[in-house]
């Protein structure tokens, strides 16, 4: 009985010690001040008819059980499916002992001096350039930039650190090269969608903080800041974000400070940690950034907070928001007016800081 006892008492000790990392040393500090809302830009009382359309195809999709090699094909089928109003060339960024395959895309009347890094989303494990060209090429456009893509190593296979150091290497390879070979460049932007997005946020604060040439302008689409899941809306819009939910939903069933450490198994980085959390980072002394997310997914409060903590630091962060769309909505252009809406505010602000064509 003794010894049941005792195994008993080491096993409650172990899940307070356990917790108590949890909480204090993978989640880190509490995000609640910057909860404060932020009124909805371009609100509406209904979903528009495409909108609800996007729906419907998301939901019929989730009912579709796929390996990760066939979700990976489905994603490039967007990008392989149709006419683009471009070229698209593959080019190798080389920096510092890396290779980052990707591609430019180039628009008649580009201006090689004006260049953006987009950084693909698709939950690190997904996507590429090519599953993006309709959000690149739709950018590339408008602004009459030129864009690299990178294709940058993913997960499971490579570690998520991969994704950080080539984002990087991308980056200072672009400074000095364009479509048509070595050419420093005049002005230079980063833009990224959900985990494109938190690599691009992630990339400006190294940028700033190592001394290096920072962007003209950023923008994040549905950017994930925070790796912990803290947000409020992480559970609060499960039920409206039918792009995520499927991801989302096993992961809300594991108690908070166990999934503190299986996210911190499947990373080897601390979830807190400003390698992969911008939020949990000094915001301040950023350049000029702009945000999209809607009201309606669970990545929400990750933009709103990091736009209520960038702007309480003094960085000019500016966050624009939707209702009743989904994740990453930009994608479905040929469906979508509120896409092209999107896309349209992007090249305003980018021509506002000098990166697009006027």
């Amino acid at each position: 009985m003794a010894i049941l006892v005792n195994i008993a008492l080491f096993g409650a000790a172990l899940l307070v010690v356990l917790y108590t990392i949890s909480r204090f040393y993978l989640r880190g500090r509490g995000l609640s001040a910057y909860d404060a809302p932020i009124p909805v830009t371009f609100d509406s009382p209904e979903p528009s008819e495409a909108a609800n359309g996007v729906t419907d195809y998301l939901l019929e999709r989730m009912k579709v059980t796929e390996t990760l090699s066939e979700t990976r094909e489905r994603f490039n089928e967007m990008g392989l499916s149709r006419e683009f109003d471009c070229t698209f060339q593959p080019a190798t960024a080389e920096f510092d002992g890396l290779s980052v395959p990707g591609e430019w895309t180039v628009v008649d009347g580009a201006d090689p001096g004006k260049r953006l890094l987009y950084i693909h989303g698709g939950a690190f494990m997904l996507g590429s350039p090519i599953s993006h060209r309709p959000i690149i090429a739709n950018i590339a456009k408008r602004t009459g930039c030129v864009v690299f893509a990178p294709d940058y190593r993913l997960m499971p296979e490579n570690r998520r650190k991969a994704s950080i150091v080539d984002s990087r290497a991308a980056y200072q390879w672009v400074l000095e090269n364009g479509p048509h070979g070595p050419a420093a460049t005049e002005k230079i932007s980063v833009a990224g969608d959900s985990a494109g997005g938190n690599l691009t946020l992630c990339l400006v604060n190294w940028l700033r903080d190592g001394g290096h040439r920072m962007p003209d302008a950023v923008v994040a689409l549905s950017p994930a800041t925070d790796s912990t899941a803290s947000g409020p809306s992480i559970r609060g819009n499960l039920e409206t974000d039918h792009m995520l939910r499927r991801l989302a939903a096993p992961m809300l069933k594991v108690p908070s400070w166990l999934l503190m450490w299986i996210m911190w198994g499947t990373t080897r980085i601390r979830p807190s940690s400003t390698l992969i959390s911008p939020l949990h980072d000094n915001l301040g002394d950023l350049p000029p950034t702009l945000i999209h997310a809607s009201t309606a997914e669970i990545l929400y409060d990750d933009a709103k907070r990091y736009t209520n903590k960038a702007l309480s630091q003094g960085s000019p962060v500016t966050m624009q928001s939707w209702p009743h769309l989904c994740h990453v909505w930009q994608m479905f252009d040929e469906s979508l007016p509120e896409a092209n809406h999107a896309f349209d505010e992007i090249a305003a602000f980018m021509r506002a800081h000098g990166v697009a064509k006027k």
